[in-house]
């Protein structure tokens, strides 16, 4: 129906906006991490996703194809609807939700509310072959990524705060054991706080 509006922010709800496109206001809904960046009275674009119902007829926004891309995708998963397919989108970059999913890290997709585990099973057996992952699809590159994480964990600290960090970080040493990656890592944490 529609591929991309462009307008006026003119109202933010709590996971809508009103925007202003032609003299019409549409209801878009937007994933969380989306609605956070948006400003009332600016003019923004979003790719839209039209989702028809019985009872609805839903537009959905995304800043890029390939947000919208996985959005399609995680619907095709069962058990998955909507709004959990938008919770998962605000919850994580396109990138990291590709990487969680080719490595098997149920952790980090249950994270997530409304996502269990037999849910974040179903969408990494169901999506591992559709979700092109952004890190190499070597099976030891996503051994090392999993086992960076388990150790940061088990250092203390969050899984979701440092997924994104650790997937760019074996990316860019995937020659180095998970000694030297975690020691990177370790470092990267201290130079940011």
């Amino acid at each position: 129906m529609f591929g991309k509006l462009q307008g006026l922010v003119e109202y933010i709800g709590d996971n809508f906006i009103i925007l202003m496109a032609g003299g019409v206001g549409f209801k878009v809904m937007l994933p969380a991490n989306i609605l956070s960046s948006v400003k009332a009275g600016k003019e923004s674009s979003f790719w839209i996703e039209t989702v028809v119902r019985e009872d609805a007829i839903t537009l959905i926004g995304f800043n890029n194809m390939d947000e919208q891309v996985m959005f399609q995708k995680l619907v095709t998963v069962s058990g998955i609807g909507t709004k959990v397919a938008l919770a998962i989108l605000g919850a994580f970059k396109v990138n990291v939700l590709q990487t969680a999913i080719f490595s098997g890290d149920v952790k980090t997709l249950t994270s997530v509310p409304g996502v269990g585990k037999k849910v974040a099973e179903r969408i990494i057996v169901e999506l591992k072959g559709k979700a092109s992952a952004v890190i190499s699809e070597e099976g030891e590159t996503a051994d090392i990524y999993n086992d960076v994480l388990g150790a940061l964990e088990s250092l203390g600290y969050r899984r979701n705060d440092c997924v994104e960090m650790v997937q760019k970080i074996v990316k860019d040493n995937p020659d180095n054991s998970v000694q030297t990656i975690i020691t990177i890592c370790l470092r990267e944490i201290a130079d940011n706080r």
